[in-house]
């Protein structure tokens, strides 16, 4: 893309708008609570947009179009999944884990969360979260600062490593400042305006697509696609796609394990305001998903219309499928218009990028460190914290450095581990009065330890099924059949579940 002083203007204003609300937010985040969870004050709308926005990253304007674009309909599948997730996990574990974890002694941490939630003074199952939410996240985070650097390197020209610095330097300092409350309200901004940049871009190409037809007809001469592209159930070779179709809805059962997502849940101001975010939610998400599909559909149609072969080549000359949404944009609209919509692809980014940092800093503050010092007062555990940003960050810039790496590569990687290691926990410690620690860590530990085993093994991952969906089966049986051979306390299991109905009376009543 040429360098054009509009689309500068255009990235200038939303990076000063997002250090704004970091610094608005630095002196509001006086204590642990406020800096992991902002009082647990949020609102139906910022939990919602924020909840989805952290969730879906650069990925969505980069990750999934491109895979539409090179594999066709039957690549939608991921996205079916993660919408049907989307609602289930707002519909069956939000205002659950809303009441108990404040009942189970006001968690304010998915580990915190599963320690009191089992009377345990173990220090183990929240070292184990910690250390797992530490090494996913890492991956994951290290996807969101990738994507950052094709973009910068894309609309800027710039060295992708110049690319990656600009990216993380941005993402870093707010997230620094300001915590929770700085993160949920750039998330806020941030997923409106990928919600209007992903509608904005297939409406734009449908116009310029004169004959979709013929499009296709060139498209499949050319041997771009294959007869089977626009099947949503025939893979390329014409055979029916199981292993596309099971793996991609399997993604879905990575929500209830995302710790990032989990923690908006708890931090919403009334278990009450669920059903009005579940609303918003799903709606954000099925117009999202659905426009970024068609992305990658109309996109192909586009390129290969006749009068577009210019474009083309210059689309090929990139190699890089995952830059189709940026490419478009830009060839698309007037510099400044696309320079707003390119900043999409950077609210994508930062908004996941940094509930990611935010989470892991708050698992090796609260879950490892105060562990060790367990006197440390509230202004020591929020600089641990804010320190604990830079390390990750700076972890997770080395294994950026790859400018081959996949973004949605990455990102599959991490989304795996995160919803196999709790997912399964999560689910059975809201519902399941018979769960144990011992059940707890038992899952925690064989969800992580199964999806690194079969992303590692050729064997297994030469299956192409997706490797949540066996680890989160064998997680699932691990936490059932040790919880049934350990013991619990029935009673105090009781009162719990019976003190977080009543927090639910009590938040009807204020």
């Amino acid at each position: 893309m040429e360098f054009n002083i509009f689309t500068l203007i255009a990235f200038g204003l939303y990076a000063l708008i997002i250090l704004g609300i970091g610094i608005w937010s630095f002196n509001r985040s006086k204590n642990m609570s406020d800096y992991f969870l902002g009082g647990r004050q949020l609102g139906s709308w910022t939990t919602a947009i924020s909840a989805q926005a952290s969730d879906m990253s650069g990925w969505l304007l980069m990750g999934l179009p491109g895979s539409v674009l090179v594999g066709g309909l039957t690549q939608s599948w991921i996205a079916i999944g993660l919408f049907i997730g989307t609602y289930l996990n707002w519909l069956i574990i939000a205002a659950r884990l809303r009441k108990m974890s404040y009942a189970a002694g006001d968690a304010i941490t998915i580990p915190e969360y599963l320690q009191k939630r089992f009377f345990s003074n173990s220090p183990v199952v929240r070292f184990v979260c910690a250390v797992i939410i530490f090494f996913f996240f890492l991956i994951y985070t290290a996807s969101a600062f990738s994507g950052g650097a094709k973009l910068f390197n894309f609309v800027f020209g710039v060295d992708y490593t110049i690319a990656l610095t600009i990216g993380a330097l941005i993402i870093i300092s707010y997230t620094f400042l300001g915590g929770f409350l700085a993160v949920c309200w750039t998330d806020l901004v941030q997923g409106l305006l990928m919600f209007a940049a992903l509608v904005v871009v297939p409406v734009v190409m449908l116009f310029k697509i004169p004959d979709m037809g013929a499009a296709y007809d060139t498209a499949l001469n050319a041997g771009a696609v294959t007869e089977y592209y626009f099947s949503f159930i025939k893979a390329p070779d014409g055979s029916l796609a199981v292993t596309t179709i099971v793996s991609g809805l399997a993604w879905g059962l990575g929500y209830f394990g995302m710790p990032h997502i989990l923690v908006r849940f708890m931090a919403i101001k009334s278990s009450d305001m669920i059903k009005k975010s579940r609303l918003i939610a799903t709606i954000w998400v099925f117009v999202t998903l659905g426009a970024a599909v068609l992305v990658g559909v109309f996109g192909m149609m586009f390129l290969h219309n006749p009068e577009n072969a210019e474009l083309l080549a210059k689309f090929n000359a990139m190699n890089d499928s995952e830059k189709i949404f940026m490419f478009l944009s830009s060839s698309l609209l007037p510099a400044l218009i696309a320079g707003i919509i390119l900043s999409a692809i950077l609210a994508a980014i930062m908004s996941t990028a940094d509930s990611q940092l935010l989470v892991t800093s708050s698992a090796v503050t609260n879950d490892m460190f105060k562990l060790f010092k367990k006197n440390a007062n509230e202004k020591t555990l929020m600089w641990i914290s804010r320190g604990t940003v830079i390390l990750v960050a700076v972890i997770a810039y080395v294994i950026a450095l790859d400018q081959n790496s996949s973004v949605m590569g990455l990102v599959s990687y991490a989304w795996a581990g995160l919803g196999a290691a709790f997912g399964p926990a999560m689910l059975l410690s809201l519902f399941w009065k018979k769960m144990t620690f011992q059940g707890a860590v038992a899952g925690i530990i064989t969800g992580g330890a199964s999806v690194i085993i079969w992303e590692n093994v050729p064997v297994l991952a030469g299956t192409g099924v997706y490797s949540l969906l066996p680890a989160f089966v064998l997680a699932m049986a691990a936490v059932i059949v040790v919880s049934l051979a350990t013991k619990i306390d029935g009673a105090k299991v009781d009162e719990l579940f019976a003190k977080a109905a009543k927090t639910d009376i009590e938040e009807k009543k204020a």
